[in-house]
């Protein structure tokens, strides 16, 4: 029996003595399934940030039918010691993950936050990739002018450092909100750290798009398209856009990853989520006043942060790999 190398498809040896036909070859994204299965490391940190994604959306299951506790309510008769300072973890259903400076449920919070945080991460990579994605293309494909005013602004969003361009747009948003005519967001809504974000790492992505379209635009089928007499979009968005979907993939999980790590940065330093909504970064900055008397506060969001971005981290390079167009399919007899 023979084996191709790198996608383990059993070849019976009477095909080939038979000189039958060779199975039929496989597709790019088949190839890097099967490459990324066999991952095992990968595959578990993807599966650890699945498994936090899932104990934040049952974030209502746990705090109605469990805790019996909502994000917001305090319990200060029963959380608070007689030295005012929150009880630690108890280890049952009520303040499992014990309790902060106002008799909040810590767990209930840890979920919730997670919730938000998860949102916003989710909705700033939506953005990110799709406005990128659009960019970029129409940057690489039409270059000159287009591309110039382009490249300009991803590199006057570039020049700017991520956080503090965050914490000013944080800042002027959470006062005035957003008001797009036809849309109005406040100023304590999610959307407004998630828009944020979003645009920010808008070059990041755009610029890598932008790159690689500039050299697909010369090559021959897209020459081949133009004498068929397809039109900009038609070749932008049939021809190019499927070229560098790979490359799109890739991104998702380092932008997620990115995102969430900002929103915590954000909100840890006022900028970003509004109380009284929770989030990692929101309870590790409650949890900083705290020390040494209630590590709890701050350790457990902490820890639930490091879980989720080393899942999606992990799982986003096994991913890279999976995808590289370089690995090479060897058949051996």
């Amino acid at each position: 029996m023979s084996t191709v190398t790198g996608t383990e498809v059993p070849i019976e040896s009477s095909a080939w003595d038979a000189g039958g036909e060779l199975p039929p070859g496989l597709g790019p994204y088949q190839l890097a399934w099967r490459r990324l299965r066999r991952n095992k490391v990968a595959l578990a940190f993807g599966g650890l940030f699945l498994a936090v994604v899932i104990v934040c959306l049952l974030a209502p299951v746990y705090a109605n039918h469990i805790a019996h506790s909502g994000p917001n309510d305090q319990h200060v008769d029963t959380a608070l010691n007689q030295f005012g300072l929150p009880i630690g973890p108890t280890w049952h259903a009520k303040f499992f993950l014990g309790a902060d400076n106002t008799g909040r449920d810590v767990a209930v919070r840890l979920l919730y936050g997670g919730r938000n945080s998860l949102q916003i991460g989710a909705e700033a990579t939506i953005i990110t990739i799709v406005l990128a994605t659009l960019l970029g293309i129409f940057a690489g494909y039409f270059r000159g002018p287009a591309d110039g005013l382009i490249s300009r602004a991803f590199e006057l969003i570039w020049a700017y450092p991520v956080y503090l361009l965050g914490i000013a747009l944080g800042v002027v948003l959470a006062i005035s909100g957003l008001d797009l005519g036809f849309v109005h967001i406040s100023g304590n809504s999610l959307q407004i750290p998630a828009i944020i974000i979003g645009i920010i790492y808008i070059p990041y992505v755009g610029k890598a798009i932008r790159g690689q379209v500039l050299g697909l635009r010369e090559r021959e089928f897209i020459d081949a398209a133009r004498q068929q007499g397809l039109g900009h979009f038609r070749i932008m968005f049939g021809e190019i856009l499927p070229n560098v979907a790979s490359t799109i993939v890739v991104f998702i999980p380092l932008i997620m990853a990115n995102a969430i790590l900002t929103e915590a940065g954000l909100s840890f330093l006022g900028a970003g989520v509004r109380p009284p909504n929770p989030s990692w970064g929101t309870m590790i900055g409650e949890g900083i006043g705290l020390l040494p008397a209630a590590v709890h506060t701050m350790l457990v969001p902490g820890i639930m942060l490091v879980l989720c971005v080393l899942g999606i981290n992990v799982f986003g390079d096994g991913l890279r790999d999976a995808l590289d167009p370089r690995a090479k399919i060897r058949i051996e007899h």
